[in-house]
């Protein structure tokens, strides 16, 4: 590591470079075995109502069931449009029964408070912290619908736990997981609606969304009709039942065949490297490396104040450093350098997020990419320092 000098002097060039500059968070690196060749049995140009094609997303669903441990009478469907078709879909589907409390602490959740608030017009208490703070979870009123992001992918903050979520409660839950899966431990027993895509932590093609559903939520879905009208891809249920295909990988519209595979490959990666405990522990580390960086030089620091609540996915740094007269500028300098340099691609701040810079760290980032690149970032900070 390169410490931090008294006059700002920059520091040589690394020569060290990652093998693989991509810590964009979304859409991700891929797994590093990644191979174009591995998806050579996608069953392209055939339907996906054919046996082979739901055999191909009922396997999806079957593994991704085994790998994060989702209880047998949770059912898990694949959906439309990533996490935001998934998540919006339980919101239309499901609120409305009850009051809501509407939980943002980046830009995300403030986008379903928009959905529940503005669209919906529900009866809703919002719930709101700063960019690198969390709500207290505790405090809400759990006998009422509640919606919140596990990780925020935009601020780097996630929740720690969630033991502040209530067993007894008589609402549901809609967790908005799209930067936790397969990186943090997920409650299922205090989860009633989970949602993610394959792009995050997984590294696979976007436009595709996991729902995943408790017996609660299904509970809600068959005895609730909302009052609103529901396009043909929010609709779950049909004569007051379950729509049960969804869940064994008859899905709503046309997914494509390559993205499954392409997600079939990485959860094949994911079962041959140890599962749900390997991936956490490589996210662990690359967020680590990121963490004793920070910890090692004065004039940058992790956006998250509370190391309880910091992401081990989507890594959110300020600089912190006196000197800087314009942050957003700054910081956009920095992230064109390290991009130049091909070191660092795609890690400028979310663009409602305070100026900095994102390192995604999720697991099919390669800890010794992350220690390649960090050199560079000292190099990058000094160079745009100086010529300021």
């Amino acid at each position: 590591m390169v410490k931090t000098t008294d006059a700002g002097q920059a520091p040589a060039k690394p020569t060290v470079r990652p093998q693989n500059p991509r810590f964009s968070s979304g859409p991700c690196a891929k797994p590093p075995v990644f191979d174009l060749t591995d998806l050579s049995d996608a069953p392209l140009g055939r339907s996906h109502r054919a046996a082979v094609g739901k055999a191909k997303l009922a396997e999806a669903i079957d593994r991704t069931r085994a790998i994060l441990g989702v209880p047998d009478d949770y059912r898990i469907g694949i959906v439309p449009a990533s996490d935001t078709g998934a998540y919006e879909m339980a919101m239309w589907s499901l609120l409305g029964e009850r009051p809501a409390e509407m939980v943002a602490w980046e830009s995300f959740g403030a986008g379903w408070v928009t959905d529940v608030v503005k669209q919906l017009k529900i009866e809703a208490q919002v719930h709101t912290a700063n960019y690198g703070k969390i709500v207290d979870m505790a405090a809400l009123n759990y006998d009422h619908d509640v919606c919140f992001t596990w990780n925020g992918t935009t601020s780097g903050v996630r929740m720690p736990h969630g033991d502040m979520i209530p067993a007894d409660r008589a609402g549901l839950t809609l967790c908005d997981a799209t930067s936790a899966a397969f990186a943090q431990d997920l409650p299922w027993d205090k989860l009633d609606v989970t949602t993610f895509s394959w792009q995050k932590v997984m590294g696979g093609e976007a436009a595709h969304g996991m729902l995943i559903l408790s017996p609660r939520a299904v509970a809600r879905l068959e005895s609730y009709t909302p009052a609103w009208p529901l396009p043909k891809i929010f609709r779950l249920t049909k004569g007051g039942k379950l729509i049960e295909g969804i869940f064994r990988g008859e899905t709503i519209n046309t997914p494509s065949m390559l993205a499954v595979e392409d997600y079939l490959n990485a959860l094949k990666w994911a079962e041959a490297i140890g599962g749900l405990t390997a991936l956490q522990d490589r996210a662990d580390a690359n967020a680590q490396a990121i963490f004793d960086f920070c910890d090692e030089n004065d004039w940058i620091a992790n956006l998250a104040d509370d190391p309880a609540t910091r992401s081990n996915t989507s890594v959110c740094l300020k600089f912190t450093d006196d000197r800087i007269t314009d942050g957003a500028a700054f910081a956009k300098a920095v992230a064109k350098r390290l991009a130049d340099a091909d070191v660092a691609l795609d890690i400028g701040a979310y663009r409602d997020a305070p100026a900095g810079l994102r390192i995604w760290c999720g697991a099919t980032v390669e800890t010794d990419d992350i220690t390649a690149m960090l050199p560079w970032l000292s190099w990058a900070f000094h160079a745009e320092i100086t010529a300021q």
